[in-house]
């Protein structure tokens, strides 16, 4: 019988491991550690030899060669995009089922702001989040980037518009292309050698001096690569399009031209992609039509108008202006459903009792004759006084959409009431007053007809079939294997995260509310119940942000997880083909169903859906920017100012504040509230004052001055009223007057 081999020890084990750690990268062989860890008796030695061997086996070291040993790397590397803070420090985001890792300011490397790439996690202390460090940049999310330079006598920088830049560029004088000092720039980058503080760039495109109209919006355009223009031979092709209504195209199509029909859109709407219409039927049910603009038959896959509408993926709304998706001679004209005009659309045409259930369902092409466009005001007219051209069309549209709508809310819909902020512009661009779009019955008319569409399609090409229809769709695929007639594009908005919706009920139980966390439709049913609750009351605006926040994105894709905020198990995007691309696809998708034809397979279709997703990420910071600038602009002669605001968000490095009268946001950073010494309680959203006892919280209303108003950066500054310098001195010498007296009455 053999004799058992004996264990090293296990305090040798571990202070062996420890060391080799502690050297990693460098080789050791048995000698060399006994000696560095001071192991003398020969038994000690032939322990650390086995010990070595044991580590070895065990996996936590190498035998780099012969009698040599170097521990494992044991980081954890993974791969993300990186996301900046203005303070300079960063997250990485590597998965949707992770938290984001944070990296510290001077860990970044040469990483900028939305690129890919790879770094090393070690967690922090307390595994209560996890920190890593940038070690290489796999692509860069862009190379070029618009800024104001600033020329010195050998040398220039160009300091970046966006704040999530956290570098200058550096540029040679002969790179700087004909800028002077103080214009707005777009550079690109050349290259970021290691061990340069700063990249060097070259000026590609001068704007123009800060501040005006025209340079800021095109600076804008260009930092986020937003095209001015189509391409020529886009244009060309555009004008080339057979656009006119063909009576042999006519008898292809179900006809609608005799039926009542209209538009309703925003007064400004130069597109009009849906119109809708009605009429009673001999069984009693309402016959409504959502006829959508037929864009896919000029659109065809492959042309050069179409790879254009694939790159923009969507049309971009800035402050001022619109960049289509579309050339204008078909979103303006041959695709937009403007009045007493014959036009093509692709429609899903719904029989429907009097309480909005749905009888039967058609889709299929159409020709229509728009009788009437309304704006929003012109429909709300009608809903509100009862008059007014195609009156009783109207109403029952208005009762059916009611229906509907509580349908919804039955099934879990969430509501946000959210408005819109616009600007009325004079003829140089400069804002002239603000405005809000706020929804009313004639916008939810058409918002739930639209849903209505937008499922059913999504049901129908996604659905799979049961019994004796399953059988013949299984039929088709074995002679057609390519051919997948269940794969969709979906518009999806996953389940919140469990961990944020009971963050959010922790924190809305100190009110007396509570969200369920359950099923989906309770936790919906309880959140919409929730927002009711708060109506009104002085937590109203906190509890509203953090829901909002506690919510994931909705994107595209073919993987189908339902729309939770609309409570739907099937949902698409097919009523907004001029100004979507998604619903481009789905158009195509429908038609190749009705067809029992092909259009893509899931894979292409993915990669599609991943790129519109970015793009509408995209258009909506830059929609945000553009409405930022014109912000600033219009507070930028307020100064001293004062004005009511509710407290919009709480971070270690200042608060801010939304203007209640025109939506404008700034910062009060937390270093220049100088009334008294605050501490950041970051659980409970709020700054306390330690000797005042003075509490600023999230959704609290407050009173604000604007301090300064910074065209450049594009933000806003503001102050507590009654917490200036020149304020909080008197305060501060009051406190000591006060100090001296209670001191004074202790003594005697």
């Amino acid at each position: 019988m053999s004799k058992k081999k004996k264990q090293p020890k296990r305090y040798l084990f571990e202070e062996v491991l420890a060391f080799l750690k502690h050297n990693t990268g460098k080789a050791f062989n048995y000698k060399q550690l006994g000696a560095a860890m001071e192991i003398q008796t020969e038994s000690e030695r032939f322990m650390l030899i086995e010990t070595l061997e044991a580590l070895k086996n065990q996996g936590f070291v190498n035998e780099v060669e012969r009698g040599k040993y170097s521990v494992k790397e044991t980081r954890e590397y993974l791969t993300g995009t990186i996301d900046f803070t203005t303070q300079g420090t960063a997250f990485v985001s590597v998965s949707e089922h992770e938290n984001d890792v944070f990296i510290p300011f001077r860990k970044t490397k040469d990483a900028l702001q939305g690129d890919l790439v790879k770094i090393y996690v070690i967690s922090r202390r307390g595994g209560t989040r996890k920190e890593g460090e940038v070690v290489e940049v796999i692509k860069r999310a862009k190379k070029s980037y618009v800024g104001t330079i600033q020329i010195n006598p050998k040398f220039a920088f160009v300091i970046p518009d966006y704040a999530k830049i956290h570098v200058d560029f550096f540029v040679r004088l002969e790179d700087i292309h004909g800028a002077e000092n103080g214009q707005k720039v777009l550079v690109e980058i050349v290259d970021w050698r290691q061990g340069d503080d700063n990249p060097r760039a070259i000026v590609k495109e001068v704007f123009g001096n800060p501040g005006e109209h025209e340079t800021e919006i095109h600076a804008i355009m260009a930092e986020f690569g937003l095209p001015m223009e189509f391409e020529p031979e886009v244009e060309t092709a555009a004008k080339k399009l057979d656009t006119a209504i063909n009576p042999a195209e006519i008898q292809k199509r179900r006809d609608f031209r005799k039926i009542t029909t209209f538009t309703i859109d925003p007064v400004d709407a130069k597109d009009f992609d849906d119109a809708l219409s009605i009429q009673k039927l001999d069984n009693g049910l309402w016959e409504v039509g959502v006829h959508i603009a037929d864009v896919t038959h000029y659109l065809r896959p492959g042309s050069i108008i179409d790879r254009e509408a694939v790159n923009r993926a969507t049309s971009v709304y800035l402050v001022d202006r619109t960049i289509p998706m579309l050339p204008e001679v078909l979103s303006n004209f041959a695709c937009s459903l403007r009045p007493h005009e014959e036009k093509y659309c692709f429609s899903a045409v719904f029989e429907l009792d009097d309480d909005a259930n749905v009888k039967s369902q058609w889709f299929g092409k159409t020709v229509i004759y728009s009788d009437r466009r309304f704006t929003y005001e012109e429909a709300q007219q009608v809903i509100e006084t009862g008059e007014g051209d195609y009156k009783d069309e109207i109403l029952v549209l208005d009762k059916l959409a009611k229906k509907l709508r509580a349908e919804r809310t039955r099934h879990g819909s969430i509501f946000f009431d959210k408005a819109e902020v616009k600007f009325h512009l004079d003829e140089t661009g400069a804002p002239t007053g603000v405005y809000f779009k706020t929804q009313k019955d004639a916008h939810k008319l058409i918002e739930d007809f639209m849903l209505l569409a937008n499922r059913k399609v999504a049901e129908f090409i996604g659905r799979k079939k049961e019994g004796a229809e399953a059988e013949q769709q299984h039929a088709r695929k074995k002679n057609k294997k390519e051919a997948d007639e269940n794969v969709c594009v979906y518009r999806i908005h996953d389940v919140p995260k469990d961990d944020k919706l009971i963050e959010l009920n922790n924190f809305v139980s100190r009110f007396g509310y509570s969200v369920a966390i359950g099923s989906k439709q309770k936790t919906a049913q309880s959140i919409n119940k929730l927002l009711v609750d708060v109506k009104d009351k002085k937590e109203a605006s906190m509890i509203e942000l953090l829901t909002v926040r506690s919510m994931p994105k909705a994107i595209y894709t073919t993987h189908n997880v339902g729309h939770y905020g609309l409570g739907f198990q099937y949902y698409t995007h097919f009523t907004s083909p001029i100004r979507r691309y998604p619903d481009v696809m789905v158009h195509r998708l429908l038609e190749a169903k009705l067809q029992h034809g092909h259009y893509l397979n899931a894979d292409e279709l993915e990669l599609l859906c991943k790129h519109s997703s970015e793009m509408e990420k995209l258009a909506a910071e830059a929609e945000r920017a553009s409405v930022k600038y014109k912000q600033v602009e219009f507070l930028k002669d307020k100064i001293g100012f004062e004005f009511k605001g509710t407290i919009t968000g709480v971070t270690e490095w200042g608060i801010y504040v939304e203007i209640i009268e025109n939506k404008c946001e700034g910062m009060i950073k937390a270093r220049e509230m100088r009334d008294d010494t605050y501490t950041f309680d970051e659980e409970n959203y709020r700054y306390v004052g330690r000797s005042t006892g003075k509490i600023y919280s999230l959704g609290d209303a407050v009173m604000v001055i604007v301090k300064r108003a910074d065209l450049m950066k594009k933000q806003l500054e503001f102050e507590f009223a009654g917490t200036s310098e020149f304020e909080a001195g008197r305060q501060k010498a009051d406190r000591r007057e006060k100090f001296k007296e209670n001191k004074g009455r202790r003594k005697r």
